[in-house]
């Protein structure tokens, strides 16, 4: 469900981003700082491990089964029956899918796969022994069909990003790491030198080459976020192009929201002997409650997938006209959608 890592609005890090042209010039640059309409902006990249490792380090013992890939799901009254790929089948009062771009319990509530952009993403992370030095703030270039830029985690770390539209023939690149590495290296030949250095030091084992893909806008309006005592959430639920990045962040709300919804059905959960008639109560509140979540969480990840799908195919277009639109007259709009779409509000977990 989540990305390696993301722009997260959670702590401040970074100062400023800075936007480039493919030809090193720079054309709109926006500090991270608090103004009169965003209060409270702190911006810090998070590295995927320590973001799971401190969710995981709230959750009970053993609440984790890991290697437990979802093959099946069927209905047995007022519970699921999931079964794994290992033969067991878990029995359960709500199943909710997180399980990815390529989700079952997506494809099972109706929704179809998520569409390729005919964009790949190469990411990387660069660690240093001593202090990079890199001033804390975020580097994008973007234009001749590549969009490209870098951002520090900490005063040792710096993760950077590379997406393009590939050839047939550059798509076998893929199976071949040192070559992808010299590829980017060639195609940032106008970035600063600092930033290419950053690449350069980066171990070939570390760079992650996947397709880009997103849900349409039209599929999330009139899918199945719900359907009974099932859902979906993060890349299951919103797939999307991480030219925002805020795929894990919509993650992150979605769990919010959800937790919220479900405790109110959950506050008068019947006993163990509880009578069918008092099961089928729980059942519709549960039913409900996924009904509230997935109407509250529709038209924001309708906006973010839209908003992130038009800016990244803004910033990396190849023709003339929209290269012109981009470096002189939209280039100051695009980089205040990062702000926009990341001063989302989506409330407290427990509501007053």
């Amino acid at each position: 469900m989540l990305g390696r890592l993301w722009m997260l609005s959670v702590l401040e890090t970074s100062s400023a981003a800075n936007i480039f042209s493919s030809m090193g010039q720079q054309t709109a640059a926006m500090p991270f700082r608090e103004t009169r309409n965003r209060k409270d902006i702190e911006i810090r990249c998070v590295k995927r491990k320590s973001l799971l490792e401190a969710l995981v380090n709230e959750l009970p013992r053993g609440t984790i089964r890991y290697s437990s890939k979802v093959v099946g799901i069927e209905e047995s009254g007022f519970y699921k029956i999931i079964h794994l790929a290992d033969g067991t089948t878990i029995k359960a009062k709500v199943l909710i899918g997180c399980d990815g771009v390529n989700s079952l319990v997506a494809k099972w509530l109706g929704f179809k796969e998520a569409s390729f952009t005919g964009r790949y993403s190469i990411r990387g992370f660069a660690e240093f022994k001593t202090n990079h030095g890199f001033e804390p703030r975020f580097m994008r270039f973007s234009g001749k069909g590549i969009r490209a830029g870098a951002v520090p985690c900490n005063e040792k770390a710096v993760y950077w990003f590379f997406t393009w539209i590939p050839t047939s023939q550059e798509k076998e690149l893929e199976e071949n790491p040192a070559k992808l590495k010299q590829y980017v290296l060639e195609k940032l030949e106008n970035m600063p030198s600092d930033v290419r250095d950053f690449i350069e030091k980066t171990e070939v084992d570390s760079f992650l080459s996947s397709p880009l893909r997103y849900r349409h806008p039209w599929d999330l309006m009139l899918g199945n976020i719900s359907k009974g005592n099932a859902c979906v959430g993060g890349d299951a639920f919103h797939p999307m192009t991480p030219d925002l990045g805020q795929g894990a962040c919509c993650a992150l709300e979605d769990g919010i929201v959800l937790a919220r919804c479900l405790a109110e059905a959950f506050s008068e959960e019947p006993g163990r002997g509880a009578k069918e008639k008092d099961a089928g109560v729980h059942y519709k509140k549960i039913e409900e409650s996924l009904k509230k979540y997935a109407k509250e969480r529709r038209w924001r990840s309708i906006d973010v997938t839209a908003t992130a799908y038009m800016v990244g195919s803004i910033q990396q277009a190849e023709s003339k006209l929209v290269t012109f639109l981009r470096e002189n007259i939209l280039a100051t709009f695009l980089v205040r959608q990062y702000f926009n779409k990341s001063s989302y509000d989506c409330g407290k977990i427990y509501s007053s």
